[in-house]
């Protein structure tokens, strides 16, 4: 796989990267056997960036990850998040991006992940009642203590970007990028991050799964998976983005690739470092595939026609977590 520079700062990662929150919380059962497995081979595949969170779980995918990385630590790109708070026993108690909750929640994470430094600590969202200069000062000191090497922003404006990027300078940001969510070709943060030379990295590039082609129906999802909750997935909402889908197979099968290869190819084309999600080898080595697909000018059109600026029906979250986005 393709090495690729993330933002200006001197990190590098493969050019596509796993994201780890399934294995341990949010999409239904888990499984840590396969889960290992799959880091094994994301990692033998060249998928070196590796993405949890200390909420995942809470502190579970953290652990995972500590559990699979032990004895080649230098193998991955380490990426975790700060921000939303937890206490010790995973009780959740909601924004904190005060310096002492940064710091104290970066030496949990560097306990759970069972080593001495975070190779991209990011933000997880902005915290209202605390300046984000407070919280990248924070973030800033974590660095030159030797604990964290470069750190990002997670669902920001453009300003908030400007604003942190003057602190300290941001390696990523990590937003929500896909054929079904392009808005930050329009609100100025995909323009922000060119300027200044921060790296995308673009997690739910598969919108969910609904890009993969697979899912045709909200009760195949099991009790616990949040799709069950998630507008674009009910009611007629999720009528119309299956007509989307179905439009993205089309094109596919012309190419002779899969749904999630012609989704993740586009987003790689588009500069960004995604991060599917999975918990399974096998469709990790199909997403891993899409490296090698490229896109030729024709098909570029053809997928802006079917997948444009604001397809998607429904917010990509509910109404409360909406509220913490763009900070």
């Amino acid at each position: 796989m393709e090495i690729r520079a993330l933002g200006g700062q001197g990190l590098e990662v493969g050019a596509e990267g796993l994201g780890l929150m399934g294995m341990s919380a949010h999409y239904g059962a888990t499984d840590d056997t396969e889960s290992l497995a799959t880091i094994d081979r994301a990692l033998e595949l060249g998928a070196t960036l590796l993405d949890t969170a200390e909420g995942y779980g809470p502190f579970r995918n953290e652990q995972l990850l500590g559990r699979a990385l032990s004895g080649r630590r230098d193998a991955a790109v380490v990426a975790t998040k700060t921000g939303v708070e937890f206490t010790d026993d995973g009780a959740f108690r909601g924004h904190n991006g005060t310096p002492d909750y940064i710091r104290r929640s970066a030496d949990r994470s560097l306990r759970h992940l069972g080593t001495d430094h975070i190779d991209l600590y990011y933000l997880h969202r902005v915290d209202p009642a605390v300046p984000v200069e407070e919280s990248v000062g924070a973030m800033a000191e974590l660095v030159e203590a030797g604990k964290v090497r470069h750190i990002g922003l997670c669902e920001v404006s453009p300003a908030t970007i400007t604003r942190a990027h003057g602190v300290h300078p941001l390696t990523a940001v990590q937003t929500e990028y896909s054929l079904f969510e392009r808005g930050i070709e329009h609100d100025g943060v995909l323009d922000t991050l060119r300027e200044l030379g921060i790296g995308l990295v673009a997690y739910s590039p598969l919108g969910r799964g609904f890009l993969s082609g697979a899912i045709t129906s909200p009760d195949d999802f099991a009790a616990d998976d949040f799709r069950r909750t998630d507008p674009r997935f009910q009611g007629e909402n999720f009528r119309r983005n299956l007509a989307v889908v179905d439009q993205v197979r089309r094109l596919a099968a012309e190419k002779g690739v899969t749904p999630s290869q012609l989704a993740l190819a586009w987003t790689l084309q588009q500069g960004a470092v995604p991060i599917p999600g999975t918990k399974r080898r096998r469709y990790l080595e199909e997403n891993v595939a899409a490296t090698a697909v490229t896109i030729s000018a024709a098909e570029r059109a053809a997928i802006d026609a079917v997948a444009p600026h604001g397809v998607a029906s429904g917010d990509r979250y509910a109404p409360e977590l909406m509220a913490s986005l763009n900070g």
